[in-house]
C-alpha cells in the first residue's frame, strides 16, 4: 500500500492481502500490468511496479490495460497527496486509457473524492465483510486490523465477472447509474414522460 510513504503507522509497507491479490488477477484475467505503489515487499507482482523513490506513480504514467492500487490511506505531507489524487488518477486511467482498474481502499462515501472520482466514474464496488481487514505489513500476515472499513472499487467494463469474483468477498453493488453519462441520459428520459 504505501509506495514506500510513511504515514500514521510505524510500518513502512502495507501491502494486499493473499485472497485479494488472488481475486483481482481473477477479474484482470490473471494479469496485473501496473501496481502504481509497490513496494520491496508487494506480492502483487505486477509486470510494472512503480516504488519510491525512484518512481513515483502518481508522476508516471497510467497508460497500461490492467492496473491494480492499493495506495496509501493518509495524508503524505512531504508530496502533499492524499487518497483522492490516487483515486481522481484511478478514474483518469480508465476515462482517457480504457484502463481496467481495481483500487482497495477505506470507504469513505461522505468524502468529496468518493463523490467524484468514485460514484460518478466506478462501475462497481464491492463493500468487504471483512470489518477490519488485516494488510501484510512487511510482507509478513503480522498486522493489526485496519480501523475503518475497506471497499475494492471497480473501473472498467467486465461488471459480470468483477461481481462473479467479489460477490464471495463482500457485498457487491452496481453503480454504472451513476456515472455522469447515464445521468444526463436518465434526466433526458425523465422530461419525455413529464
Amino acid at each position: 500500500m504505501s509506495a514506500g510513504r510513511n504515514i500514521n503507522t510505524l510500518s513502512q509497507s502495507w501491502g494486499t492481502p493473499h485472497k485479494y491479490v488472488k481475486a483481482v488477477k481473477k477479474v484482470l484475467r490473471g494479469k496485473i500490468h501496473l501496481d502504481p505503489c509497490s513496494n520491496e515487499y508487494s506480492i502483487v507482482n505486477a509486470e510494472v511496479e512503480y516504488r519510491l523513490p525512484k518512481h513515483d506513480g502518481l508522476k508516471e504514467t497510467w497508460n497500461y490495460p490492467t492496473i491494480f492500487v492499493n495506495p496509501p490511506y493518509g495524508i503524505d505531507k512531504e508530496m502533499g497527496t492524499t487518497i483522492k489524487n490516487w483515486l481522481a488518477r484511478c478514474a483518469h486511467a480508465y476515462d482517457e486509457y480504457g484502463s481496467e482498474v481495481l483500487a482497495l481502499v477505506p470507504v469513505a462515501a461522505n468524502t468529496g473524492h468518493w463523490k467524484k472520482y468514485v460514484f460518478t466514474k466506478a462501475r462497481a464496488i464491492c463493500f468487504l465483510y471483512d470489518t477490519r481487514l488485516r494488510f501484510l505489513e512487511n510482507g509478513q500476515d503480522v498486522g493489526k486490523g485496519a480501523p475503518m472499513a475497506c471497499a475494492m472499487v471497480y473501473w472498467g467494463d467486465n461488471y459480470l465477472k468483477f461481481y462473479e469474483v467479489f460477490i464471495e468477498h463482500g457485498a457487491v453493488v452496481d453503480i454504472s447509474n451513476l456515472m455522469g453519462e447515464h445521468i444526463e441520459r436518465d434526466r433526458k428520459t425523465l422530461k419525455l414522460f413529464q
